[in-house]
């Protein structure tokens, strides 16, 4: 496993962590000043300041990209369903001008909650149904911009509003069904808050290898945890043994940026650079 208690050369900030503190270009000036290497942008702070201007903060500041958060949102009712395959086509645009190595796709879960306005369902296995069938379309599309797609597990609790892929087994059954040559086309982002829990978890991981490990997410879970979406804790606040999770995932030949993400409401009121400072201190002791 990586030693990083010397540097944060492995460091990347998910922009999410500091959402609130400051817009698109706040943040990469705050990386820069701090020497992180790497960000991963969400599409709502990429369009709050221009696609283009996005594109130049990140090139004059030299930084490289973990991901681009986030395609997905597949499920929705017939009305609605171009609607989602054109969201995310111009996702795969966004992420290709911008550079990012792959889209971390969170893929929806009831139609109601994924793309409002669409008519109420309970039928969650044909949410899952249709998340498979919207990834095969949408990856025709990935292939031809060559931008690997990552889907990303949420936990449980999530199935409803958000994922309704919970296990990195469900993520990785749709890699295999969609994917079986292993080109590196689709693969999948592991974040330990929603994955730590799983006991089939590291026979997972190994499965997964190398090809498919695309992105690695890292924060803590808190007990308690009072908000299950804006409760993340910091990595070393919690209960999550992340350096178990990390070393198995680099055992498999994983050698990108370990990226914090961090949904916090008492982080988001701390300044920037308080928040930037301890995000680089617990890399090099916890992570």
């Amino acid at each position: 496993m990586r030693d990083f208690s010397s540097d944060h050369r492995w460091l990347s900030l998910n922009t999410a962590t500091v959402r609130k503190q400051g817009d698109l270009v706040a943040i990469i000036d705050a990386c820069a000043r701090h020497g992180i290497r790497a960000i991963d942008p969400w599409r709502d702070q990429v369009a709050a300041i221009g696609l283009d201007r996005a594109v130049r903060a990140v090139r004059d500041a030299g930084l490289e990209l973990s991901g681009y958060c986030r395609g997905g949102m597949f499920t929705a009712d017939a009305a609605h369903r171009a609607e989602a395959r054109d969201d995310n086509r111009r996702a795969v645009d966004e992420a290709k001008a911008l550079g990012a190595p792959c889209i971390v796709l969170v893929v929806g879960g009831l139609p109601q909650y994924s793309r409002p306005g669409s008519a109420v369902s309970k039928d969650i296995a044909a949410a899952r149904t249709q998340v498979h069938d919207a990834i095969a379309e949408m990856l025709e599309y990935a292939r031809e911009a060559n931008m690997p797609l990552a889907i990303e597990p949420l936990h449980p609790a999530y199935a409803a509003d958000r994922a309704c892929v919970n296990t990195t087994k469900q993520a990785l059954d749709i890699c295999d069904q969609l994917d079986p040559q292993r080109t590196g086309a689709l693969g999948v982002a592991l974040d330990v808050y929603h994955i730590w829990w799983d006991p089939e978890l590291m026979p997972q991981i190994a499965r997964a290898g190398k090809d498919r490990l695309l992105a690695f997410h890292v924060c803590d879970w808190l007990v308690p945890t009072k908000d299950i979406l804006n409760d993340r804790g910091m990595m070393g606040d919690g209960v999550v043994d992340i350096t178990s999770v990390r070393s198995a995932v680099e055992a498999q030949g994983f050698a990108g940026y370990s990226e914090i993400e961090i949904f916090s409401s008492e982080w988001w009121t701390r300044p920037m650079d308080e928040v930037l400072q301890t995000c680089i201190a617990r890399h090099r002791t916890v992570v």
